[in-house]
């Protein structure tokens, strides 16, 4: 299994769609902060919209994907050469449908907005090692996945048949890893999608063996590399250095065993490359803000 899928996988995000938006004319959704554990996100299909942050404005067009992991505060503002009028909220079964005309299908934009839910362990862990906006313009992605996705979306959601909830969460999971995939540019998110050797070796080796001895000089060897050549290459492609991407790694891991089985905390730090059960659990509340012992706890309480 390639680096990504098994990253998304531990991580046990589940996306669905909440609203979708049908709307000619101006308009201005606001949404509040999520609480921990969900992430919005929004898929423009059609026409033009700006995503309004405290420290900054995003012009998004047909084909942008915006995810917001740590669930922060946001508008989006419709473009529209009037104000949009009759604008009307009803239940279309497994999402909200909100528009100025939504039977004639007539809103200049068509946006879906959604979320990730994520529980306490390897979700939190990934989405704390992504910025505050993802931006992905998967529509200028040549040859992309946006037009048949958004064309199965847009028909499901039209359809509103047995089981479109389930199809669209589905799709949402897709849409996901497409967008991390996709991700251009440099910045901290990037690493997940690297096609930068660099990147994709160390992650792999680490996934593969979280135990190892993951030192600069070993990992400047598994890619043939000088040790000041790797330290540059690492740090631009991932905006952290090697040992702190390591940890992260391993503490996404040690996440997913803590609250996928019943292994002792102590085996769980061996297995991740801890000889120490305290130093591991230092590290481990570093990456996640809580003990080892209490995510094991928050994640049984969750399934109870």
């Amino acid at each position: 299994m390639d680096a990504l899928s098994r990253l998304i996988r531990l991580a046990r995000l589940r996306g669905g769609v909440d609203v979708r938006c049908l709307i000619a004319g101006r308009y201005t959704l606001d949404n509040p902060a999520e609480g921990t554990g969900r992430s919005p996100f929004h898929l423009l299909l059609s026409g033009e919209c700006t995503l309004e942050l405290p420290d900054r404005h995003l012009d998004l067009r047909a084909g942008d994907m915006v995810l917001l992991p740590r669930g922060t505060a946001h508008r989006m503002r419709v473009r529209g050469a009037r104000d949009a009028t009759d604008v009307e909220r009803r239940d279309a079964g497994s999402y909200e449908l909100l528009g100025n005309d939504p039977a004639a299908g007539s809103g200049t934009v068509d946006l879906f907005c959604g979320h990730y839910t994520w529980g306490p362990g390897p979700g939190q862990i990934l989405m704390g090692m992504l910025p505050e906006v993802v931006h992905v313009p998967l529509g200028a992605v040549p040859d992309g996945p946006l037009g048949p996705l958004s064309a199965f979306m847009r028909g499901e959601a039209a359809a509103a048949g047995q089981g479109t909830e389930a199809i669209l969460d589905a799709l949402c999971d897709v849409l996901l890893t497409m967008a991390l995939r996709h991700t251009p540019g440099l910045g901290a998110a990037v690493w997940l999608a690297s096609a930068q050797d660099v990147v994709r070796s160390v992650t792999e080796a680490v996934l593969g063996d979280p135990a190892g001895d993951w030192g600069i000089e070993r990992l400047a060897a598994l890619n043939a590399m000088s040790r000041a050549t790797f330290i540059r290459h690492f740090a631009r492609e991932t905006g952290m250095n090697a040992g702190e991407f390591v940890t992260r790694l391993r503490m996404l891991l040690a996440a997913d065993l803590l609250t996928g089985t019943d292994r002792p905390v102590g085996a769980v730090a061996a297995a991740v490359g801890y000889a120490s059960e305290s130093a591991f659990g230092r590290a481990f509340r570093t990456s996640t803000g809580i003990t080892p012992a209490k995510l094991r706890r928050s994640a049984r309480e969750r399934e109870r």
